[in-house]
């Protein structure tokens, strides 16, 4: 099934880094633990009101006997799949007509003594005339509300899929872009995408953002074998299950290189604390990688040493900082700069090395410095793979096996 990223819209590589930095540190802020089961994941933008979106969108129809048009952000920090619905009380601008119930035939509600239902206590849940009514509210106060349905999910080449679950937004505010309609909540628990299909796994494999091509997602197992794109060695690496918890998918990140050193850092600042904070997340709705302020400190300071042009002054007091960037105004052609490789070492011998164009770019708004893509977030917020440092690898979510497969690929060749 092909997703695509939002950010097809005309924009330059250094509007689109930009973007990509603002939304990644409004996620990250939030992800910090709020009470039991943690808040729901949101796309978030600049302040300016630009649409700022970097996540990758999945396009499916819902509905009988024509399906209708509906593109949801590809989230595995959230649990909960919705999108808006007419008629709408207060709504965000989508480019598409709302979902309409009546012009289902098999749009019905849910019970509050569904199972289902039950499984929104922790994200917030009541009953309204006997029907499950949901409220989402995220960590940068958007929120979405409305009454939980079921209805037919239509994907690639027909496949229909009768009653699933989904949140009819009906009040919905917030930061979210104009080409979206809601969320596909990708995480553990049943009222997810993948566990209401009841699927052993799940992956895909993003193409670069800076690009309009379209990325595959597979519901189930790949279609070829996992090799059969590989354009390197197949890493596996466990996820760490939290008791309680059913929402972000968990890594054990044992340390980082940057070009030959491995950084002095103890494998405890990406371990999950017994209060919630830290920790190491996969997620695919953030848009940038980010480290905990000491740990970035030393990474900023390892490109450093190993960049050989000047370095832009940094200063991550007061506030989160810039990127840590380069002049290039010396140098003919910034793309054949010498820079250090960056390798992140994860449980069971998984050394993943990055390519150079997962972490490397120009900066947002100047096009004669060169930067690590790779942001700061607060000591206590946990370390978050984003998603542009996933491209062009095929990640698999083995969720039969508990583990995390990653495959360098060119994804628009799967």
């Amino acid at each position: 099934m092909p997703i695509s990223p939002t950010s097809t819209v005309a924009a330059t590589q250094g509007e689109l880094l930009g973007r990509m930095v603002a939304r990644s540190r409004a996620r990250a802020a939030k992800l910090c633990p709020s009470g039991p089961g943690g808040a729901v994941t949101v796309p978030a933008v600049s302040s300016s009101g630009v649409i700022g979106s970097t996540e990758y969108l999945i396009h499916l129809g819902i509905g009988t006997p024509r399906p209708q048009h509906v593109a949801l952000e590809v989230d595995t920090g959230s649990n909960v799949i919705w999108t808006q619905c007419t008629p709408c009380f207060k709504c965000f601008d989508q480019r598409f007509p709302k979902f309409n119930t009546s012009a289902s035939d098999t749009v019905h509600g849910v019970a509050c003594s569904n199972q289902l239902c039950q499984g929104l206590q922790r994200s917030g849940r009541a009953c309204f005339l006997g029907g499950c009514a949901y409220r989402l509210v995220y960590g940068d106060k958007s929120v979405s509300m409305s009454q939980l349905a079921k209805d037919s999910f239509t994907f690639q080449q027909g496949k229909v899929v009768p009653d699933l679950a989904f949140g009819c937004g009906q009040y919905t505010t917030g930061n979210f872009s104009s080409n979206e309609s809601g969320i596909a909540g990708f995480a553990r628990g049943p009222l997810s995408l993948p566990g209401q299909l009841r699927v052993g796994s799940f992956s895909y494999c993003f193409t670069s953002i800076f690009e309009s091509r379209s990325s595959p997602v597979f519901l189930g197992a790949p279609d070829d074998d996992l090799t059969a794109h590989a354009t390197g060695p197949v890493l596996s690496t466990p996820f760490v299950r939290v008791p309680d918890s059913d929402v972000y998918y968990y890594l054990s990140l044992k340390g980082i290189t940057v070009g030959k050193v491995r950084l002095p850092v103890p494998e405890s600042a990406f371990t999950l604390k017994t209060d919630g904070s830290g920790g190491t997340i996969i997620d695919s709705g953030t848009a940038i990688t980010s480290f905990p302020r000491a740990v970035f400190r030393i990474l900023r300071e390892a490109f450093v040493s190993q960049v050989a042009l000047p370095h832009i002054p940094y200063d991550d007091d007061g506030g989160p900082g810039e990127l840590q960037c380069f002049q290039t105004d010396s140098v003919p052609d910034a793309s054949k700069v010498a820079v250090p490789k960056l390798i992140l070492h994860l449980e069971g011998g998984a050394d993943w090395e990055l390519p150079r164009e997962n972490y490397m770019a120009k900066h947002p708004n100047l096009d004669d410095q060169l930067c690590v893509v790779i942001d700061s977030a607060g000591d206590d917020l946990p370390t978050i793979i984003g998603n542009f440092q996933q491209q062009n690898m095929h990640i698999v979510y083995d969720l039969a096996g508990n583990k995390l497969l990653i495959v360098p690929a060119q994804c628009h060749n799967m």
